[in-house]
């Protein structure tokens, strides 16, 4: 399987270059989306060896995200692994992905999962997670421990059926909820993440009430099947 990492990142600069090298240290394609940043996010990662794409603006999460995988499928890639650019995911960790898809022949999403740790993530995001999680899981009948969570690897025949729209932080909820409504399998896989000196971009209140806007639809979506 061929399969590469996509990172978006927005104003990266200090990390990005360090984590580009740990990703082509696992012997895998990088590619990284400048959400137009305003510092040498673009120049940091492309002379570590990514494939840089760029926003002319600050778009968010989903579209560079978008954006990516549009690259990917363009490029003939089989699977896309997605990490954060803030250094909370370990490079370290990607075999774990290609490991699980190994024994899933059948899973379209591996989704990592910090909640065998839970003591180490704060706890206004642990609480948010569990409650996001909790409903995602009965929304799409199937256990997803960590919803959440941006380190995720994605086949390339699950990108190519679902329609993804959003452009915040609410991708990483329609993308497992897209999955479901196109009946793909979704698996875990345990790994690491980094807290110390990573704040977090989410609002808890805004986010949250934001996500319950967004998936109402999906709600109304399964009760009918």
């Amino acid at each position: 399987m061929r399969s590469c990492v996509l990172i978006p990142s927005f104003n990266g600069a200090q990390s990005i270059g360090a984590i580009v090298k740990s990703v082509k240290e696992q012997g895998l394609d990088v590619i990284v989306v400048d959400d137009g940043s305003l510092d040498l996010t673009a120049q940091r990662a492309s002379e570590s060896g990514a494939v840089v794409l760029q926003n002319s603006r600050n778009r968010g999460k989903g579209a560079s995200l978008r954006k990516g995988f549009d690259y990917a499928l363009a490029k003939g890639y089989d699977a896309v692994i997605t990490m954060d650019g803030d250094g909370q995911h370990l490079a370290e960790d990607l075999p774990l992905f290609l490991k699980a898809q190994k024994e899933n022949p059948q899973a379209e999403m591996i989704i990592g999962n910090r909640m065998h740790q839970p003591l180490k993530m704060p706890l206004e995001r642990q609480m948010t997670n569990r409650f996001m999680s909790r409903l995602i899981s009965w929304i799409c009948h199937q256990r997803i421990p960590d919803s959440q969570n941006g380190f995720r690897l994605i086949t390339s025949n699950l990108l190519k059926r679902w329609v993804l729209k959003s452009d915040r932080f609410e991708i990483e909820s329609e993308m497992i909820l897209e999955a479901a409504t196109h009946e793909a399998r979704i698996v875990s896989t345990e790994i690491t993440s980094v807290y110390e000196n990573h704040p977090s971009f989410i609002s808890p209140l805004l986010d949250t009430g934001r996500f319950i806007k967004f998936i109402v639809p999906y709600i109304h979506f399964f009760k009918k099947k």
